[in-house]
């Protein structure tokens, strides 16, 4: 990693988390401007699922619906397309690019290999990238501590089974969804070590469709509420729309991820069983990087969103979760024991 200037901390405010940008960042003036005459503002391209997956993808659009509003500049949102390459997604980005969009964010780790080749052809447009670490002047590394959300909602799932059996959906077997589950798994274990947590990965690959096939999602869910899990946590973009179909059917508990999926109108018949969301605001992220292009301060390095920041956290938006004993004290300590270190949380 280049080394870092200064520490960077950019405040903003994105539905009902207020988000700072911390950690291994920098602001650098040299790597504003687009490289054309005119900027004309955000544009993000999103991962698989893209719009309407109530999840990931629409936080992305949330933080640019913001920047939009309060700039009134033009904006573009562009969606993946099947079995696309990462010379597709190349061409993506450097067609926004060249266009004009300054700052232009891939949302999601896959972006990653364009990401590093175009950001080094377009040295006066500011990149972002979700997810992923990109070494790079011009480039902002926007990254989440998946885990301490995932934490928070172990610790739910703890205090609300009854039948000390809870399951975990993650959409593909990576890295990244993999620190999901260990902080789920941390979470249930030390608030109730009698619970067994059920775990299942969709695909192996994204190409597979683990993020983008509600179908899978339910199956996954139905399986594990067989085997008797009365809570089921998904981390699968929008197969996981599934899993909280399949729990509001079986009448358990759903804890949804990224968003608060309580709030989601297309997820609305479910809610009564939607317990809790880990939330990740990739919105304040895009609109961070937005801001701070706006301001001509554009963010570089690697920008950290966790629990110190309120970049991650957990929901609680459904009455039922200020209701159950016990339940909102237990998140609350582990919450206050993982910002002062006391908790150290799994990332594997």
């Amino acid at each position: 990693m280049r080394r870092i200037s200064k520490l960077t901390r950019v405040a903003v405010g994105v539905a009902s988390l207020g988000l700072a940008a911390t950690a291994c960042g920098s602001t650098s003036s040299e790597s504003g401007g687009s490289d054309t005459k005119e900027d004309k503002g955000l544009a993000i391209a999103y991962d698989i699922g893209g719009k309407g997956d109530q999840s990931f993808n629409d936080a992305a659009y949330a933080g640019l619906t913001k920047a939009k509003d309060e700039y009134g500049y033009k904006t573009a949102d562009i969606e993946p397309t099947e079995g696309e390459t990462d010379a597709d997604k190349e061409q993506r980005l450097a067609s926004l690019a060249k266009q004009g969009y300054n700052p232009v964010i891939g949302v999601g780790f896959a972006y990653g290999p364009a990401m590093k080749a175009v950001a080094a052809k377009y040295p006066k447009t500011t990149f972002g990238i979700v997810d992923s670490v990109v070494e790079g002047k011009n480039v902002a590394s926007l990254v989440f501590a998946e885990e301490q959300a995932s934490y928070l909602a172990g610790v739910a799932a703890a205090k609300v089974t009854k039948s000390n059996t809870v399951g975990f959906v993650g959409g593909v077997d990576i890295p990244l969804i993999h620190k999901f589950e260990a902080g789920y798994k941390q979470g249930v274990q030390d608030t109730n070590p009698k619970v067994k947590v059920v775990s299942q990965y969709l695909t192996q690959t994204a190409e597979e469709g683990g993020f983008a096939s509600p179908d899978k999602g339910k199956a996954a869910a139905e399986g594990q509420i067989e085997k008797k899990a009365d809570v089921v946590y998904q981390a699968a973009g929008l197969s996981g729309q599934g899993v909280i179909e399949a729990a509001a059917k079986a009448k358990v508990w759903a804890i949804g991820v990224d968003s608060d999926q309580y709030k989601q109108a297309p997820l609305a018949a479910y809610k009564q069983y939607i317990l809790t969301s880990a939330l990740k605001d990739v919105g304040g992220a895009v609109y961070a990087l937005s801001k701070s292009v706006h301001d001509g301060k554009p963010l570089s390095g690697t920008q950290t969103f966790d629990l110190k920041v309120n970049g991650v956290g957990v929901s609680e938006a459904n009455p039922e979760f200020g209701q159950v004993a016990g339940l909102k004290d237990a998140v609350d300590k582990a919450k206050k024991g993982i910002i002062d270190g006391s908790i150290k949380v799994k990332t594997e």
